[in-house]
């Protein structure tokens, strides 16, 4: 065998988002990219906004001896600091540089933090729907994912994370607003939820570590609010990316930032720093920390995605779908009208309409739209989405 026999294993079951987003490429280039309707990928089309155009130039173009050197692997200690200035400013707590390690992207920020945390053989806790990549970063680390479910409006859900929970627990990962679904969890889900872990981690003796992942914190919709994340549980990191707020999903730039509240919190900081040196990243790459260091207060233009996530909501509604309105991101995740979702995906994919099925996020029966699209995208692709409900309704 060419690969290793576990890589061949994770490739056939690898990722339903990247499938389709190749299958989307091979339709494009059959049928023309104005006759395909893909919505597969959580890629952002708009463009970075004038602002982070400005520092982007300022970063890449600083005649400064030795801003493409190594620094250290948390990243600049000016850069660190600004982005503590904007948690400490956001959260009330007294973050500083020291709290924060700059990272390749939420996904090498996550990679990170459960290198650092978990031994091999304890377990992770995740909530489904979740983002498909979880597992495979858990198994990267040794640890075994635990999958907790969701209530109504795909809202976390204390009593069933406690379900899953035990003394070889070491870390709960939340994604709010979640990618598939869009959800927001709300303040009282998740105070229950940090009650929980306050509890489980005395009985055990030893903290159950929780990690927000939130790249789309920013992305929320008028009447939704996205709650403080430090505020419910002190055992607390944070791990974001600047991919979907400032549009920079290829540059991979993110951070993690640990908790003042966490006693020890200099120790997991030098854990999370020399994992991101071991793990190959080294260090978050240069230009873009200098660069994001400035637009830690920019906020995204939510135009587009108001107006896509309109569209869609109200007109996959009047077609017949069921669906939850999403409180933030740019995801919907309707039920299938099939049980087989991957069937139905099969079928929306006759109409050159590309989604990805629910069940390589853990929900089998729904699918999940990404709508980071232009707008005509959206409109053009609703008269597919009523052919296929009619051919699964009414197979001949």
């Amino acid at each position: 065998m060419p690969v290793a026999a576990k890589i061949q294993a994770m490739m056939s079951r690898s990722s339903w988002i990247r499938k389709m987003f190749d299958e989307g490429a091979r339709l494009k280039a059959e049928f023309g990219p104005e006759n395909v309707h893909d919505f597969s990928l959580g890629n952002p089309v708009s463009e970075p906004s004038a602002a982070v155009r400005r520092a982007l130039e300022a970063a890449a173009c600083d005649p400064a001896p030795g801003v493409h050197r190594y620094m250290p692997n948390a990243g600049y200690p000016a850069v660190r600091e600004g982005v503590a200035d904007a948690l400490a400013e956001r959260s009330g707590l007294p973050f500083t540089g020291g709290h924060v390690v700059m990272t390749v992207g939420a996904g090498g920020g996550l990679n990170v933090v459960l290198k650092a945390l978990v031994d091999p053989g304890e377990e992770v806790a995740i909530v489904a729907p979740y983002f498909a990549e979880y597992l495979f970063y858990i198994d990267n680390h040794g640890g075994v994912a635990k999958i907790a479910q969701t209530g109504p409006g795909y809202q976390v859900n204390a009593a069933e994370i406690e379900r899953v929970i035990c003394e070889k627990t070491r870390a709960l990962i939340l994604n709010s607003p979640n990618n598939p679904t869009g959800a927001v969890y709300t303040e009282a889900a998740l105070d229950e939820v940090g009650a929980l872990l306050a509890r489980k981690s005395a009985e055990y003796g030893a903290p159950i570590w929780l990690v927000m992942d939130e790249p789309y914190r920013k992305l929320v919709y008028p009447g939704y609010v996205v709650p403080e994340t430090f505020g419910f549980y002190d055992h607390t990191i944070c791990v974001t990316s600047h991919s979907k707020d400032l549009n920079l999903p290829g540059e991979r730039i993110g951070y993690a930032a640990v908790s003042p509240n966490v006693a020890d919190a200099d120790r997991v900081v030098d854990a999370l720093t020399l994992t991101n040196r071991i793990l190959g990243f080294v260090n978050a790459p240069a230009t873009m920390q200098r660069a994001v260091a400035t637009l830690q207060r920019e906020t995204p233009d939510m135009t587009l995605y108001i107006e896509n996530r309109r569209i869609l909501v109200e007109g996959l509604r009047e077609i017949g779908y069921e669906l939850t309105e999403p409180g933030g991101g740019f995801y919907l995740f309707p039920q299938s009208p099939l049980d087989d979702d991957v069937a139905f995906v099969e079928i929306l994919k006759r109409q050159n309409v590309l989604v990805v099925p629910g069940t390589g996020f853990g929900w089998p029966g729904s699918f999940r739209i990404s709508f980071a699209v232009d707008t005509d995208t959206c409109r053009r692709a609703l008269p597919g989405f009523a052919s296929a409900l009619r051919e699964s309704l009414n197979p001949s």
